[in-house]
C-alpha cells in the first residue's frame, strides 16, 4: 500500500518539475517524460494524476495561485485599513517571489496556452476576476459604487500590466518604477474619492 500523503508529495513534485522544465525548454518542448524525470516519477504518472501536459499546467498554475493567495492573506492580516489593504494587494503581486525566473517562464506559458485552451482562459478569467473583487471590496469602502468599480479595474490592469512588463524586460520589479507606479495611481484614486465627498 501506498504511504499516507505520498499521493501530494509527488504532485507536488511534479508541478515543481514543470515548473523548472518549462523554464529550461519553454513550454512546447517540455516533455511529460522530462518532467517525470525531474521528479523522480516513473514515466506514466503525471499522465495518472493530471492528464494531459496542459491539465498539468493548468494544475501548476492553480499551485502558484493559491501560494500568491496566501502571500495576500498574510500581508493583509498585518493592514488595518482599506488603504493599507490595497496597497498591501499591490505589493504582493511585486515581490522578489513573483519574480523568479522559473516563475515568470509558468505565468507566461500560462498566458500563451490561456489564448486556445479554454479550461485554462477559464482560470485565467477567474484570477481576474479575484483580483479587481478584491480591490473593489476594499475601494468601496472609501467611495461610490462607480467610482470604486473603475478605480479596482484600473489597478488590476496595472497591476498585471506591469508585472508583464516587468517579466519581459529585467524580471525584477526592483529594476523599475512598477510598483511605485500603481501605489502612485491607487493614491490618485482614493484623493479623488476624497475630493468627490469634500464638493458632495
Amino acid at each position: 500500500m501506498p504511504k499516507v500523503g505520498m499521493e501530494d508529495i509527488r504532485k507536488s513534485a511534479i508541478i515543481q518539475a514543470t515548473i523548472e522544465a518549462i523554464h529550461e525548454h519553454g513550454y512546447a518542448k517540455t516533455t511529460m517524460a522530462e518532467i517525470s524525470r525531474r521528479a523522480g516519477v516513473s514515466t506514466g504518472l503525471p499522465h495518472h494524476y493530471f492528464g494531459s501536459k496542459d491539465a498539468l499546467l493548468n494544475a501548476t498554475m492553480i499551485s502558484l495561485l493559491k501560494d500568491l493567495r496566501q502571500q495576500a492573506r498574510d500581508r493583509l492580516d498585518g493592514s488595518k485599513s482599506p488603504r493599507e489593504r490595497i496597497l498591501a494587494i499591490v505589493q504582493v503581486n511585486f515581490t522578489e517571489m513573483q519574480f523568479t525566473a522559473p516563475v515568470i517562464s509558468a505565468w507566461l506559458a500560462f498566458y500563451v496556452l490561456a489564448r486556445t485552451d479554454p479550461r485554462t482562459r477559464r482560470l485565467l478569467t477567474i484570477y481576474h476576476r479575484r483580483l479587481i473583487s478584491n480591490l473593489l471590496a476594499e475601494y468601496s469602502k472609501l467611495g461610490d459604487k462607480a467610482s470604486a468599480e473603475m478605480a479596482a479595474r484600473g489597478t488590476a490592469a496595472l497591476i498585471d500590466g506591469l508585472w508583464l512588463q516587468c517579466a519581459l524586460t529585467s524580471n525584477s520589479p526592483a529594476d523599475g518604477p512598477a510598483k511605485a507606479l500603481v501605489q502612485d495611481y491607487v493614491e490618485k484614486c482614493l484623493d479623488s474619492f476624497s475630493t468627490i465627498k469634500t464638493l458632495t
